[in-house]
């Protein structure tokens, strides 16, 4: 069966961007063979589309490591013809062919039936970023004991995907969220259209990344926050683990503040401090399906068609692969196939 794919290709030292036709009986080795209805851009397909071997190995390639759609041939019990399914994580659009195609084959373990009243343009439109998010909060409230009432939850690289959907879930969920600003491209221009746009999303105050940045190196700060989700790593980090209260937690996702950052024993042997990273590649399939039941379910987010705009596949290939390598992105991108 015939269909149509975005393929990076290496061609004399360059990588290039093709909108080209497929065949199904090219595809890797799986049970589910999909029919792609939506997927999502996401920093890592934008790297994997530029040549970037720490995401993709091998060439030619489609990414996409969002995708949501219909079954359309099932070896597996467990799944019909026609079950709605959501696939992230594992090996998905980086080293196997993703979601920027109409169809694709994948091992059953890497899908989930769509749960609930999420329909599958609202699964992309958290897609692997919204997923993050969801599990930071899971690992936050079911694991570290961080409830709402026990104070203010600290939101790093917040206008970011993870970081602005967490801003989102905190606030369904009932906590009083603190955001962070102010690592992208102009921060001081940006600042007034990320507080308006964070405080929308329910966080109740924002600051600059700046005011989470203790480059001293201290020991110890004052405690301020309950949680932490953090998606920028670096110095921001290390400054939100010191000044998170006792019993408190933070979860770690990303690196884009720096993969290094100054830590000492003392916020977890004086505060009780606990830090959590979050993998949604390997996560568990148990957690991961009772994640996005939650996030179809009491987190479920009744303006979430707000946070992304639809695109096409040619102009992922033409124009926001481009934007995104830039930082220029502030919403998520849904394609539909």
């Amino acid at each position: 069966m015939k269909f149509k794919a975005l393929v990076i290709s290496e061609k004399n030292d360059s990588f290039i961007r093709e909108i080209t036709e497929r065949d199904t009986a090219d595809l890797p080795a799986g049970d589910l063979l999909v029919k792609v209805k939506y997927s999502s851009l996401n920093y890592k397909d934008a790297l994997s589309s530029t040549g970037n071997r720490g995401v993709t190995k091998k060439y030619p390639h489609t990414p996409g490591i969002d995708a949501a759609g219909v079954v359309a041939e099932s070896s597996n019990p467990g799944f019909s013809t026609g079950d709605e399914v959501i696939i992230t994580g594992h090996d998905f659009g980086m080293n196997t062919s993703g979601g920027f195609a109409e169809y694709v084959r994948v091992p059953s373990g890497w899908a989930i039936k769509r749960p609930g009243r999420l329909t599958l343009k609202e699964a992309m439109i958290y897609g692997t970023a919204g997923f993050t998010a969801a599990l930071s909060l899971y690992r936050l409230s079911e694991y570290g004991g961080v409830k709402p009432s026990h104070g203010k939850v600290l939101v790093t690289g917040a206008r970011g995907g993870v970081g602005s959907h967490a801003v989102r879930l905190l606030a369904i969920a009932g906590y009083d969220v603190t955001a962070v600003t102010g690592l992208h491209a102009n921060p001081e221009r940006d600042f007034p259209e990320d507080e308006k746009a964070m405080k929308a999303l329910g966080a109740s105050e924002v600051i600059p990344a700046d005011a989470v940045n203790d480059n001293e190196n201290r020991p110890m700060l004052k405690a301020k926050w309950a949680g932490v989700i953090d998606t920028v790593g670096g110095a921001v980090l290390s400054t939100a683990i010191r000044e998170t209260a006792y019993g408190g937690a933070v979860t770690t996702c990303g690196n884009a503040a720096g993969a290094d950052f100054y830590a000492n024993v003392f916020p977890f042997i004086l505060r009780g401090v606990s830090l959590f990273g979050i993998d949604s590649v390997e996560c568990p399939d148990d957690l991961r399906e009772a994640t996005w039941n939650r996030m179809a379910d009491e987190w479920y987010n009744e303006n979430l068609v707000n946070l992304g705009s639809e695109c096409t596949l040619e102009e992922i290939k033409d124009k926001y692969i481009d934007i995104m390598l830039k930082g220029y992105i502030k919403e998520r991108k849904v394609v539909i196939l």
